[in-house]
């Protein structure tokens, strides 16, 4: 059933595509405009101050760094496998198609500004009103939720669902960017939804900017939170207060509606699901079972670490557009990050420990990333040596507590004057049932696949490195007669 409904996404309806789409990377051009109408009236107009106006673009800075916030650590959490819900990987397309999440940020930003200069009390709004905040929430649960209650069932409609909805559910492991990946139709759907309370107050004057503030705020939170594909949501929380469960929605709540596309249809609050008979009966032991999940026991572990502080955005934790190119350290964009590059400097300083960077799947074989904390420039310092030999060491021990089967040491953590290739730890700890092994093992192998298979005498010509002497004890081991010709 699960193919046979993904199979009728053929046919893209109108407005499928983002109008900047041709423009490709470049489409941040179009806020230029507005950046600069946004300068000139606080530098050059004489005019009051227009506080809503001032906080538009930091506002959207807010919206994409929480966010990006939220993307971290679903992939980190995702990675360790604690709690996960659905037990498949991602796949590439759905990288790719998801790559553009802050689309919608852009498209609100616009309308947003625009409401502030055309709208009747769009602009000069005060800072806090509490019944502007009241009437927000009020209109949230009310209108809101039951409207795109019926607006979700009707996307699931074959008609609408193979035009528009069904690139949505093209993603069946979902992460938090999946929320917002929709066609630019049913965006404007959305934006004309989630706009009732906000034109509600605006129009009747009581609309304010920390109320404009945490609502957008709040949709995001909620929508981000749902679309984890690991359950966070504490059971305590439903024991200590049974009706939440009616008005607060669980990332496997949602994951099922992504699984089994006709249950589980509200927004946040599955009040309407219990409602109209559409609640998926699975829910509460998925949540259960979610909640019981233990961390995953890697079969292969790759232990690596950062090279400079700019790497973190190559990690998949970071940026997915700078992990998928080559690393340019030297590009202006990466100084512009500097202020975000020197928080992650303090937060691994402070952290000291190693942390899992991506897992991978293969059938049933788990293999995992881990990094040390450590930059290249600190493997060169000598008084650096014991603190980084101490956290490979306790990799090495956390890898052989979990059933690791090999562990690799890679790039500077393999060094024959750091570690003597690993074999320091195999004297410290001859009981160790884990494997370690080292980029030459790999060369190795290479090298004896590509020897014909009746060879019967090897000629190794140069110095004699760690791969030269461990490829000459392993032609021994096959019988194949080895000369070397060493040349200074």
């Amino acid at each position: 059933m699960l193919y046979s409904y993904l199979s009728m996404a053929s046919k893209p309806g109108i407005l499928t595509d983002w109008p900047w789409k041709p423009l490709g990377s470049f489409k941040y051009i179009i806020l230029v405009p507005l950046i600069t109408e946004h300068i000139y009236s606080f530098m050059v107009k004489d005019e009051d101050i227009d506080v809503s106006k001032l906080a538009l673009f930091p506002f959207v800075l807010w919206r994409m760094l929480h966010n990006q916030l939220w993307i971290s650590l679903s992939r980190y959490r995702t990675a360790k496998g604690t709690n996960k819900i659905v037990d498949k990987g991602i796949e590439f397309d759905q990288v790719d198609r998801e790559r553009d999440w802050d689309d919608q940020i852009m498209f609100n930003a616009i309308l947003f500004y625009l409401g502030n200069i055309y709208v009747p009390g769009g602009s000069h709004l005060p800072f806090w009103r509490l019944d502007g905040v009241i009437i927000t929430m009020l209109l949230h649960a009310g209108p809101v939720e039951f409207l795109y209650y019926w607006l979700h069932r009707a996307l699931h409609h074959h008609y609408l669902y193979s035009r528009y909805h069904s690139h949505h559910h093209s993603s069946i492991v979902t992460e938090p960017i999946t929320s917002v990946i929709h066609p630019f139709a049913e965006h404007i759907a959305y934006f004309l939804l989630f706009s009732i309370p906000i034109l509600t107050t605006v129009l009747t004057g009581t609309v304010s900017v920390i109320a404009l503030a945490a609502y957008v705020t709040y949709l995001d939170f909620m929508n981000n939170m749902g679309h984890c594909n690991f359950e966070l949501i504490p059971n305590w929380l439903f024991t200590l207060l049974p009706p939440l469960k009616y008005i607060i929605y669980t990332p496997s709540f949602h994951s099922l509606h992504h699984v089994q596309f006709r249950t589980n249809y509200s927004l946040f609050m599955p009040f309407y699901d219990y409602i109209y008979g559409t609640m998926d009966k699975s829910s509460d032991s998925l949540y259960e079972k979610s909640l019981r999940r233990k961390e995953e026991s890697p079969y292969v572990v790759h232990l690596t670490h950062l090279t400079t502080p700019e790497s973190i955005y190559h990690l998949r934790l970071g940026f997915a557009s700078f992990a998928s190119k080559p690393y340019t350290p030297s590009t202006w964009h990466m100084w512009l990050l500097w202020p975000v590059t020197l928080c992650s400097m303090m937060l691994t300083w402070i952290y000291c420990s190693t942390f899992v960077v991506e897992s991978n799947r293969f059938h049933n074989i788990i293999l995992q990333t881990w990094a040390i904390p450590k930059y290249n420039i600190q493997y060169r310092l000598k008084s650096q040596k014991q603190s980084i030999n101490n956290l490979i060491e306790e990799a090495i021990l956390e890898a052989d507590e979990k059933g690791a089967r090999v562990l690799s040491l890679g790039l500077m953590n393999q060094g024959e004057e750091m570690n003597m290739y690993g074999g320091v730890y195999m004297q410290k700890h001859p009981q160790l049932k884990v494997k370690l092994v080292d980029g030459s093992s790999l060369a190795v192998a290479v090298v004896l696949n590509s020897i014909p298979k009746r060879t019967t005498q090897v000629v190794l010509r140069g110095k004699l490195t760690k791969v030269a002497c461990a490829l000459a004890f392993a032609l021994c081991q096959k019988r194949i007669q080895v000369r070397t010709c060493i040349i200074n």
